[in-house]
């Protein structure tokens, strides 16, 4: 085990602490930037054809998409009041198993 000496240690912080200043620096920017919601990009032509090639790769037959778009992460779509309100749903679907 090699003992480090307090200049190695200090010259390890600084470029540390520039690290971070430059993190921080892009995150800023990043958040200036106005955001577009996933669901309004545009899909391009490239990722059209791949998840055709995908879909008949898979299906076993020529497949041909018309259309495609994002879908939001689940982390946008949650409410807490409908996932509640499934929840309650989903329970009183629940069968009763015979005695």
């Amino acid at each position: 085990m090699t003992a480090l000496s307090l200049e190695e240690v200090l010259k390890a912080v600084e470029a540390l602490r520039q690290e971070v200043a430059t993190l921080k620096t892009e995150v800023a920017s990043l958040k200036a930037q106005p955001g577009v919601p996933a669901s309004d990009q545009e899909i391009s032509e490239e990722t059209l054809v791949m998840l055709a090639a995908a879909a008949t790769t898979f299906l076993g037959k020529k497949v041909r998409v018309r259309s495609a778009k994002m879908l939001q992460t689940p982390y946008e779509i949650v409410n807490p009041w409908a996932q509640h309100g499934r929840v309650f749903i989903q329970a009183s679907h629940q069968l009763q198993r015979g005695r």
